[in-house]
């Protein structure tokens, strides 16, 4: 069996951010020479988050907008979580939404995707560096 472990770092500007990694995702599946197999990606911070979906600004600007509704930042005393001196109660519920994997098949040496679909790192409390890791085993 074949398998490949590497990560991803990112370094945000902002608090929130939503940046596509699927071009370094199908990098790491040619590197690992896998054809047929699996390849999980996870955020390896518990205030981001790895989701699939469409790669389309308006899709994104409403799941930020969705999200920030759900769980707002401010105010910040509204979580009891942010009585330790944090500020960011609001990310950690924005990371159990989305959520802290995926999974995608890999056949024939790529991706096995659905129409449309793509691989996000969502950042929640940013502006430090974080990483996501990629697994890859196979044949």
């Amino acid at each position: 069996m074949k398998h490949l472990r590497k990560e991803l770092w990112f370094n945000t500007k902002s608090r929130r951010d939503y940046i596509n990694i699927t071009p370094e995702v199908e990098r790491a599946v040619a590197e690992s020479g896998v054809r047929e197999g699996l390849c999980l990606v996870n955020a390896m911070h518990i205030t981001a988050s790895v989701y699939i979906n469409d790669a389309e600004s308006g899709l994104i600007q409403d799941y930020d907008d969705w999200l920030e509704k759900l769980a707002p930042h401010e105010p910040v005393d509204q979580y009891q979580h942010n009585r330790t001196g944090e500020d960011n109660g609001d990310a950690h519920l924005k990371r159990q939404v989305m959520g802290r994997e995926v999974v995608v098949a890999i056949s024939e040496g790529k991706l096995d995707f659905g129409p449309w679909e793509q691989i996000y790192y969502a950042e929640f409390d940013g502006r430090r560096r974080k990483r996501a890791l990629i697994k890859i085993i196979g044949e």
